[in-house]
This record gives C-alpha cells, sequence and structure tokens, in this order.
C-alpha cells in the first residue's frame, strides 16, 4: 500500500475524518505501518499501553480473560482504532486483540497519539465518544457473558 493510500484510509476513520490532509500526512508518516496474520496478537491483556492501532485492513477480536477462560467481546474492523484505552488511562492492557484474519494497521506510538489529541480538540472529543460506547457495549457483553456462565 503506498503512503497516498494509507492518507485516504486515515481519513475514512471516524477520528481523523475532518483532519486537514497536510495533518494526515504528518500522523501517517509518523505512524509505523505493521502487518500481523491470522491468529498473531497485536497485544495482550496486561501488555504496557505504549501505542495505537488504526486498522486499514482485515479484522481482529477483542477478547478478555476471566476464569472460565477467554471471552471474545467483539469483532472490529477497518477504520476502527484499538488499543487507546492504555494509552489514555496509562495503564495496561485491558483486553487482548488477536487478528481473526490477515491484518494491516498503522501503530500510532503514545506521545504521537497525545500530540494528536492536544492539537485536534475534535478528535478528543470523537475519542471520548467511542470509549463510552465501547464501555457500555463491554458492560452488556459481559452480563451476557456472566448470565450465560451461571444458566
Amino acid at each position: 500500500m503506498l503512503f497516498k493510500d494509507e492518507i485516504q484510509m486515515l481519513k475514512r476513520v471516524p477520528f481523523f475524518s475532518e483532519m486537514e490532509p497536510s495533518k494526515l500526512k504528518l500522523l501517517a508518516f509518523a505512524s509505523d505501518r505493521v502487518s500481523y496474520h491470522a491468529g498473531d496478537e497485536l497485544f495482550r491483556q496486561g501488555d504496557l499501553g505504549d501505542a495505537a492501532y488504526v486498522l486499514l485492513t482485515g479484522k481482529v477480536d477483542v477478547l478478555i480473560d476471566s476464569p472460565s477462560g477467554q471471552i471474545k467481546l467483539t469483532e472490529m474492523s477497518g477504520n476502527a482504532i484499538v488499543g487507546e484505552i492504555a494509552i489514555l488511562c496509562d495503564s495496561v492492557r485491558t483486553a487482548t486483540v488477536r487478528a481473526s484474519t490477515s491484518v494491516e494497521a498503522l501503530r500510532i506510538g503514545k506521545e504521537q497519539f497525545f500530540k494528536l489529541m492536544s492539537d485536534f480538540p475534535d478528535v478528543t472529543i470523537k475519542v471520548m465518544r467511542v470509549l463510552a460506547e465501547r464501555l457500555t457495549q463491554t458492560t452488556t457483553e459481559l452480563s451476557k457473558a456472566r448470565s450465560s456462565s451461571n444458566a
């Protein structure tokens, strides 16, 4: 994939859709292009949060550890961002993210992600909204998982 293709893909990510093309170029240039095969882990629950990942192509499963094994919370695909919670909270990863297909992603380091948020307040608001939606979804999925394991 060419650099200009990465910029076009970033523009499709809701967080970055309103950014100027010049800022998208800087973001794409400052990011690392990474590839994963199905079954590869982008990161594990408990790992240090050092980057967020913009999924350009492919699908990932978001999994959490439980006493009865891993629970799949959701599946995410292109134009999504994963891993931002740990860097925003300056904590360890709250979930494992595993590629369910081949995945191409841009890895945005913690410092670059914070600079992006400070330079673009609109991105910060979008991040907060997505986090709130994910918290609601996670709470719902966990309630379902607990109900089915108690049945």
